[in-house]
């Protein structure tokens, strides 16, 4: 069964009955948002926006921050499996250090694995806001996960331009709903938006990534000296 066949077969799916087969945490989502404080959520907006415009310019560090975020759960998952919670954290520090400074020498598939993963979260953002099938979320991540990693091959600078840009997207839209809820008078609204407003939290992701997208694009021409 291909994605086409997939598509249409959501759609068709796509009711309030389907709705109860929800497969997107929005509550776990919601919980890390709501467990940030003020200086926390003041940290993720700053550097949020400091990616959104200018992450051509350290996408490298971000690359070895994204892969050493992932050795670190790696490496604590596998250290739990063989050894239980003794060797947890050696086995994550191990992990981070490993993919960490592997990314770099291997930037270019790095960025392209970034990339493919940048376009499986904003399709699969899509898919969900238009309320299809969950069960089937999969295939529309599939669709940006080849699309982001086709670019990072083809065109290196989109790749870097558009994870770096919903990297930012992500820190500043997670700070910014942290701050909401700090306040009481705004909390219950942007609750009930995030929870009954499927296309909301994938819209307030996508605005801001197509923003920076935008704006990088634009500094990265006037930048002749920026390269790998």
């Amino acid at each position: 069964m291909d994605c086409m066949t997939i598509l249409a077969q959501a759609v068709r799916n796509a009711s309030p009955e389907a709705a109860d087969q929800a497969i997107v945490p929005i509550d776990l989502f919601w919980r890390q948002i709501t467990s940030l404080g003020l200086l926390e959520a003041l940290t993720f907006i700053s550097f949020g926006v400091v990616c959104l415009f200018y992450g051509w310019r350290v996408f490298k560090v971000l690359v070895v921050i994204n892969f050493g975020l992932l050795g670190l759960v790696l490496g604590m998952t596998i250290a739990e499996k063989i050894s239980g919670l003794n060797y947890q954290l050696t086995g994550g520090l191990i992990g981070m250090g490993v993919l960490a400074v592997l990314s770099v020498p291997l930037m270019r598939w790095a960025v392209c694995l970034l990339g493919a993963a940048a376009g499986g979260i904003l399709t699969s953002g899509i898919w969900y806001a238009c309320g299809l099938t969950e069960t089937y979320i999969w295939a529309g991540a599939l669709i940006g996960i080849i699309t982001g990693g086709m670019l990072g091959f083809i065109v290196f600078k989109a790749a870097v331009i558009l994870f770096s840009s919903l990297w930012g997207s992500g820190l500043t839209v997670v700070g910014a709903l942290a701050l909401l809820y700090l306040y009481d008078k705004t909390a219950d609204p942007v609750e009930a938006l995030v929870f009954n407003l499927k296309w909301f939290l994938p819209t307030v992701l996508t605005v801001p990534t197509l923003i920076g997208v935008i704006l990088q694009h634009k500094f990265v021409k006037s930048a002749k000296d920026w390269d790998l």
